[in-house]
């Protein structure tokens, strides 16, 4: 199942190569207003 040669690649890789990114922080919570939403357009 593993593949070996292809996890060795990884880890002898050089970090320097890889490029910078940016996290982008999600809100997975609903607000207080749209839980009502939801509910006021459940039970139509």
């Amino acid at each position: 199942m593993c593949d070996k040669p292809a996890v060795a690649k990884i880890e002898r890789s050089d970090k320097s190569e890889l490029k910078k990114t940016e996290m982008q922080k999600k809100n997975l919570l609903l607000s207080k207003e749209m839980i009502e939403h939801v509910k006021q357009v459940g039970k139509s």
